[in-house]
């Protein structure tokens, strides 16, 4: 198997995150798991061990917390070497209407889903430059991309790292750093079971072409391309929707 280097996930204890460690482990990369919960992170160490065979460490880091994020970088160069590709795939989730979210929700959204993008991605490209290149994957979400209702807070913050993430890829090129981002539609994860109801679901399910959501699986598997030099070397900052054809659709068929 190809020794990639060094990859950290961030919100990596569970759901898309997980899904992502996952695969970048089978396919290779050496790995740092982070997540603020360090429950989340010890749930998630047996299969993560299982498919690294001994290349995972794991750190709980807050990625709002400048000082967190620096700690948990030193600890993968101290453990491994410094990263060569990142997934920012931390965040939080709420469905609130516009009228009803509070000016404190949407500054913890804000804080964590866009300020902490920005913070883990500054200091691993400053560690990626030093290496010669690397490359970033931020993870938004339709809702960042289209008008989603009770998405005033959350699609705020993820349209805020779609813009952040095109800044990056024209910044960073000279560094050859590459950055993307992608945006999941509607995924099958504890975040999501928390948030969708059955009508939410049935709401969801009737706009997206595909009529399904997805597996965590597969926004890893776009992870894992954009990350890949030789499968993306000339990909940057681009926004990749894996959504089912949701943000592609207008009108569609009665759902069955």
């Amino acid at each position: 198997m190809t020794d990639r280097g060094v990859a950290i996930v961030t919100g990596g204890g569970s759901g898309i995150g997980l899904a992502i460690a996952q695969a970048l482990l089978q396919d290779g990369w050496k790995l740092v798991v982070a997540d603020l919960s360090m429950d989340a992170l010890q749930a998630a160490r047996a299969s993560l061990d299982h498919a690294g065979a001994g290349q995972l460490r794991l750190v709980q880091m807050d990625v709002a917390d400048e000082a967190s994020v620096v700690k948990g970088l030193e600890a993968c160069r101290d453990d491994f070497a410094d990263v060569r590709g990142l997934v920012n795939s931390a965040g939080i989730g709420r469905d609130v209407a516009f009228y009803d979210t509070s000016v404190e929700l949407f500054r913890r959204m804000l804080d964590i889903n866009l300020v902490g993008t920005f913070i883990v991605g500054r200091e691993a490209a400053r560690r990626m430059k030093a290496l010669g290149g690397g490359a970033i994957v931020n993870i938004t979400s339709v809702s960042g991309l289209r008008g989603n209702v009770g998405r005033a807070a959350y699609g705020a913050s993820k349209g805020g790292v779609a813009t952040l993430t095109q800044v990056m890829a024209a910044e960073l090129a000279p560094d050859n750093i590459r950055v993307n981002a992608i945006a999941p539609g509607p995924v099958e994860t504890p975040l999501v079971k928390a948030m969708h109801s059955e009508a939410d679901r049935a709401t969801w399910l009737s706009h997206v072409p595909q009529r399904r959501y997805a597996a965590p699986s597969e926004i890893a598997g776009a992870a894992g391309f954009l990350l890949d030099p030789a499968l993306s070397s000339f990909v940057t900052g681009q926004i990749l929707a894996v959504d089912g054809g949701f943000s592609a659709a207008g009108i569609l068929p009665e759902f069955p």
